[in-house]
């Protein structure tokens, strides 16, 4: 599995439940890379979302809530679920894209982060775990993104997991 997210300088990814930075670019490259595969995410992400459940790809979203079950997308009791509904597909195929509190659940799980890392810093109230203090992660390769239309530059980061 692999995660994907945007991020601040400070790992700064969300204030009350919006992206910190408009940036098409890292939207494109969330398109280009999770479609045809599966996402799994939190209710709060998922709610974000205007149009619902991502298309073209297999949505689980991980809540305790019995009752929920939104058209489109898979109900996973726990992150543990969500990783046994996924054990069968090609891990490279798995995408785990937010919140905060999934992201820390299940970010051992992942060989993989895809960073965009928008060159700010804002008011946040979610953060990424800091790979850059993390021995378990590597920055794998660094790629300069451009400036977004509001004049935030950013670049696109790997990390691999070690």
């Amino acid at each position: 599995m692999n995660a994907i997210v945007s991020a601040t300088r400070d790992w700064g990814i969300g204030y009350d439940g919006n992206l910190l930075v408009r940036n098409k670019a890292d939207m494109h490259r969330f398109v280009e890379l999770t479609t045809g595969g599966t996402v799994i995410m939190g209710r709060k992400t998922l709610e974000s979302f205007p149009g619902g459940p991502l298309k073209r790809r297999r949505n689980i979203v991980i809540t305790h809530d019995e009752m929920y079950h939104p058209e489109g997308s898979e109900r996973a009791a726990s992150p543990q679920e969500a990783l046994s509904s996924v054990a069968s597909e090609s891990p490279d195929s798995v995408w785990l894209i937010g919140g905060a509190s999934v992201y820390r659940a299940l970010l051992p799980a992942c060989t993989r982060v895809y960073v965009t890392m928008n060159d700010l810093v804002v008011p946040a109230d979610a953060f990424f775990p800091n790979l850059d203090e993390s021995p378990d992660w590597i920055l794998e390769s660094t790629e300069d993104g451009g400036t977004t239309a509001d004049g935030v530059r950013f670049s696109f980061l790997t990390y691999r997991h070690t």
